[in-house]
């Protein structure tokens, strides 16, 4: 960027600096916002503090609470001797049955 001073006609005045990372900074001394690239979203997401204590929320639509009801439920049901043997010695038919013509 080049060298601009500030100048009092336009909006209040804007003053440039060189080397202060794509920032801009208006007279007033606020930082104005500034075009963010790719690999700067990138980098702030993946490089982020993140808070472990902090209470992560979920809300699920009535289909999807359906659903993992559903989930828990079988995978929390009792499981007995009786129903293990039943699966495991349960009839198994092969092949279609021929109809006659």
């Amino acid at each position: 960027m080049a060298d601009i001073r500030e100048e009092n006609n336009v909006f209040g005045g804007v003053e440039f600096e060189n080397g202060n990372n794509g920032q801009v900074q208006a007279s007033n001394g606020k930082n104005l916002p500034v075009k963010q690239g790719f690999w700067t979203k990138f980098k702030s997401f993946w490089f982020q503090e993140i808070d472990w204590n902090k209470e992560i929320r979920v809300e699920l639509t009535p289909y999807q609470q359906k659903v993992e009801n559903e989930i828990n439920d079988f995978l929390h049901q009792e499981v007995t001797w009786e129903k293990v043997h039943d699966f495991l010695f349960q009839e198994i038919k092969f092949g279609k049955k021929k109809t006659e013509v």
